[in-house]
């Protein structure tokens, strides 16, 4: 159908009184709005869900989320007795519609005969990951969307790993997703009666305390070993960081830090934040001025579902410098493999995990000190889905990250952690400082001694369908033509990741070796409306670095965005 008819569709069989039909209804004259809603419909991946919220089948509501919820019912019935039983454990994040649709989600389950975990209140997207493996579900659901603006919501789902669900996966609950009619073929239950009757149990506060448990479990140095008096800020960005991560700084005993008040509380608009995204510096405006006022050496930040993490450190002439993804994954993989080194439980068969577009100084580091480094397509669900492999090869886990401000500390959390990632740093700065040392110091001794490297990870947003058609256009453009030479450096290997890679899986990324020893790597997000560049360098001082990648990473842009 085109978008006008499902429109007319949706307009005829909508309740007179729905608040989705006076949505529409209020938009009856714009083609565009029309057309934008209900052009496709909400893709569901290895991502789950992830969209606006509001009326339209390429939206996130009631209809789009019932009906992923009765496909994905329909495929844990079709593995039988057990599958259902085991059941089904749901979280969800402060935004709008957060709330409503878990319930919403937590009935249909229950409705078809599912059991149904679920909490009292908010949870992090790492407990929810957590919580798959610790009750042995079937599944999980987190509803959130993680870093996006406020107008987003999604729908993340977990196989029984603990991870998000894989590419085949995902295309397999797509196919049950699919098959199911949004209007009459959802089979629907009351939230309360069900909690009632037992089909949805609520966990209580001792789920929580092992969740926090499994984190401080992975401390190296503690008590005389730290300056616990360190001052520093943190910031939930309004989300739900803002319990766990209070708790697990009064567990490791850190006395001088402090929250940002205006943004402890959830609030689904992040009025004080705008963008709730902690790889973005302005999401630190408010978290520098308290910094100020209280001299902190550091300041960190959860995203609102508090699995991304991010770290602005004091530099040398005591300005905060916001640190990449990248920069917080060298501090937190030396002190990590330092500290095994020095405690003398450092395994000989240690393994780390990194994405392909992930700085290779990680590799450097591990190398010092005898770890292997396993890299993987980008995602938490390749990352974390690692373990099973490492275990089976005989390596020991010691991290997992990637550049996009995500890290994996415990491995029986398969997904990135910004709590337990909060506390390492916290560890660590408080370590560094009994020795003396600040991080940014720390960070200038790791350049010193595995390379001067520059990072620069821009991306381009590309929003609706003419953005979605450019991205495309960008992406062929750059494969099929692709540049013999980037900013006077001759490229001498082109990594097609699109039919697959070595033992990697397909996906649609480009990396390009230059002669010099840079790369760079490009892709469009797999959650977001826009095109990812990666662009890395090695020179001998890190100004050189900085220069270099800045030349290519200009020239790149100016390729990539000429195409129309």
């Amino acid at each position: 159908m085109r978008s006008a008819e499902v429109y007319k569709e949706w307009l005829n069989k909508l309740d007179a009184d729905d608040p989705l039909k006076a949505e529409l209804i209020a938009i009856r004259d714009d083609e565009t709005d029309i057309e934008e809603r209900f052009y496709k419909e909400l893709a569901f991946g290895t991502a789950g869900l992830r969209g606006k919220t509001g009326a339209g089948t390429n939206r996130m509501n009631r209809l789009t989320v019932g009906k992923a919820t009765q496909g994905i019912a329909d495929y844990i019935k079709a593995h039988g007795n057990e599958a259902m039983e085991r059941g089904v454990v749901i979280a969800h994040d402060p935004r709008h519609f957060s709330k409503e649709f878990a319930e919403l989600a937590a009935g249909i389950f229950a409705a078809n005969g599912i059991k149904v975990y679920t909490f009292p209140d908010l949870r992090p997207t790492p407990e929810l990951a957590y919580m798959v493996r610790r009750l042995k579900t079937y599944a999980g659901v987190n509803i959130t969307a993680s870093h996006n603006p406020k107008e987003y919501n999604g729908y993340k789902v977990y196989g029984d790993d603990g991870c998000q669900v894989s590419s085949s996966l995902a295309d397999e609950m797509t196919g049950y997703i699919n098959a199911v009619d949004m209007w009459k073929g959802v089979n629907t239950g009351d939230y309360a009666a069900f909690v009632s009757d037992g089909s949805v149990s609520i966990l209580g506060e001792e789920y929580d305390r092992e969740y926090l448990d499994k984190i401080e479990a992975v401390a190296i140095h503690e008590g005389d070993e730290l300056a616990l008096d360190i001052p520093f800020v943190y910031t939930p960005l309004n989300g739900c960081g803002s319990i766990p991560f209070r708790q697990m700084l009064k567990d490791r005993g850190f006395t001088a830090w402090q929250i940002v008040k205006e943004q402890e509380e959830p609030d689904p608009d992040f009025t004080t934040v705008g963008y709730p995204n902690p790889e973005d510096p302005k999401a630190f405006k408010l978290a520098e001025e308290y910094g100020k006022r209280c001299g902190a050496e550091f300041l960190m930040a959860t995203d609102p579902d508090a699995d991304r993490f991010a770290i602005e450190i004091r530099d040398a002439d005591g300005s905060y410098i916001p640190l990449n993804g990248n920069q917080t994954g060298y501090i937190l993989v030396n002190y990590i493999l330092e500290g095994h080194k020095s405690a003398g439980t450092l395994p000989d068969n240690g393994a780390v995990v990194r994405s392909i577009v992930t700085s290779n100084l990680c590799d450097i580091i591990a190398g010092h000190y005898g770890v292997t480094v396993f890299e993987t397509l980008t995602g938490f669900k390749n990352l974390s889905g690692k373990v099973p492999y490492l275990h089976e090869h005989g390596y020991k886990y010691l991290f997992a990250y990637e550049e996009s401000v995500g890290y994996a500390a415990c491995e029986d959390i398969r997904d990135k952690d910004g709590i337990s990632a909060g506390m390492l740093i916290a560890e660590a700065a408080a370590f560094y400082k009994k020795q003396g040392k600040t991080l940014w110091e720390v960070l200038q001794d790791i350049y010193a001694k595995y390379g001067a490297f520059a990072e620069d990870e821009p991306n381009i947003v590309l929003e609706g369908i003419s953005g979605a058609e450019r991205i495309k256009r960008m992406m062929s453009a750059v494969r099929n033509e692709a540049p013999n030479e980037i900013a006077g450096y001759k490229v001498v290997k082109v990594i097609d990741y699109k039919e697959g890679y070595k033992e990697l899986a397909p996906t649609n990324a480009l990396k390009f070796e230059l002669d010099n020893g840079s790369w760079f790597a490009i892709r469009p997000s797999g959650t977001e409306p826009k095109i990812k560049f990666y662009f890395y360098s090695k020179q001998d001082t890190r100004e050189q670095a900085l220069k270099v990648n800045s030349e290519i990473r200009d020239a790149v842009l100016e390729l990539v965005n000429a195409v129309e």
